[in-house]
């Protein structure tokens, strides 16, 4: 094996490029640091990444990792727990403060649950134990590049949607306003459609209220949420879409929005509930503009869900920007790109090469189905169907109306 010069700052002596067994360089997938004090393993996961086309950057410890480190710098982090100098966990809180969304690797050959919580509070990707197969090795360094490069496709998103909802009203008012909001509540449902198949595929469930100042389901819910109020609305909105289930074509699933704050209420949980009675037809959709950073056990949360029946979609993809750690844990069957990011697709080559780039790293590397929102035009409809996006939702096929109606093609 060879060695090739380092670059960016990589000390001639790192490895950047381990070539093949020919004289050929393998074709490059991927930049990864490996940190790692033990010399035969640092060479073997290096030789490993190496020979299927990674670019291979190692250090022995977390300090000299540390230094190496800077945004964009690498696509996947890997690390030992136990190192001379700055172990692991020092390591991931370094490198967060330069970096907030790099997938950090742990493995390690002395498991112990406080270091595994440690290293998941601090944002790592996985927690590997020693000894591992190399193709499962390979598959988690993959999968964990391409939530990187979402999360990279996200920020670029973000700039081109940005967008502020506001809060209104003082306390009193606001207090008087959400409790005639929630009397006059009602469910609106906006079909989902395949357009290749020319077939609605599921329902959206959309909170509605007439009360006059609430009528913005965003400032109903930015209420509920100043209020300490948003349980009572999360399972009023639940109940309603369960009862109305029934009415719904018996092929199409049911999207129903939660908000992040929603996955502590105890009724989601239950396998009493209304929704969970229907829960193999039901997508629950969580928002990319609120945090998941305030959910207790989140992770044992999403699979009570997906054992009571429940899929998974991010809603708002491209308008909020929560980083890696919520999408990966999250890992979604559905993502919904933005409205803000289809709107005038067609004529903005900024958005068509965000939104092209999230639809295959999406479909293609991640195996999530992605849904785009806000068609109002042909020419969007059009766009996104050169790019691949075939599941569409919005004003072109249907206003969100009470009762499941039929799309107009």
């Amino acid at each position: 094996m060879n060695r090739q010069q380092g670059h960016s700052g990589v000390p001639a002596s790192t490895p950047v490029e381990w070539r093949s067994r020919g004289s050929k360089a393998v074709s490059r997938i991927g930049k990864v640091l490996i940190v790692e004090d033990d010399e035969a393993l640092r060479a073997a996961y290096s030789r490993h990444l190496g020979n299927i086309g990674w670019e291979v950057v190692t250090a022995t410890d977390g300090l000299a990792a540390s230094a190496l480190v800077q945004p964009d710098a690498f696509d996947v982090i890997i690390s030992d727990l136990s190192m001379p100098r700055m172990g692991g966990i020092e390591f991931i809180r370094a490198i967060r403060q330069k970096d907030q969304d790099i997938p950090v690797i742990f493995i390690t050959g002395e498991p112990e649950l406080k270091t595994a919580v440690e290293a998941v509070t601090y944002g790592a990707y996985r927690y590997l134990t020693k000894p591992f197969a190399l193709k499962q090795f390979s598959e988690i360094v993959a999968r964990a590049a391409h939530l990187h490069q979402m999360a990279r496709l996200k920020k670029q998103a973000l700039a081109l949607t940005q967008a502020g909802d506001h809060l209104p009203g003082d306390r009193t008012a606001l207090e008087a306003c959400f409790t005639d909001a929630m009397e006059r509540l009602w469910m609106a449902y906006q079909p989902i459609v395949s357009w290749s198949a020319r077939a609605v595929v599921a329902y959206e469930a959309l909170v509605r209220s007439e009360e006059p100042s609430l009528k913005n389901p965003a400032d109903l819910i930015a209420a509920g949420e100043r209020l300490g109020r948003l349980p009572e609305l999360g399972r009023r909105v639940r109940s309603s879409v369960a009862a109305a289930a029934s009415a719904a074509p018996a092929d199409a699933l049911l999207f129903v929005n939660l908000h992040p704050l929603d996955l502590n209420d105890e009724e989601l949980m239950s396998p009493a509930s209304p929704l969970s009675r229907i829960a193999s037809r039901v997508v629950l959709e969580v928002t990319e503009r609120c945090s998941l950073d305030g959910i207790d056990e989140l992770a044992g949360k999403l699979t009570q869900l997906r054992r009571l029946g429940f899929r998974l979609a991010v809603d708002d993809l491209g308008a909020g920007y929560a980083g890696l750690s919520s999408f990966s844990t999250l890992e979604p069957e559905f993502v919904k790109l933005d409205m803000s990011l289809i709107r005038g697709l067609d004529s903005s080559p900024k958005k068509k090469s965000v939104v092209s780039a999230m639809i295959r790293l999406c479909t293609q590397e991640l195996g999530m189905k992605v849904i785009s929102e806000g068609i109002e035009t042909p020419a969007e409809r059009d766009a996104l169907a050169v790019e691949g996006g075939d599941l569409l939702q919005g004003y072109l096929f249907a206003r969100p109306q009470a009762g499941f109606q039929i799309p107009r093609w």
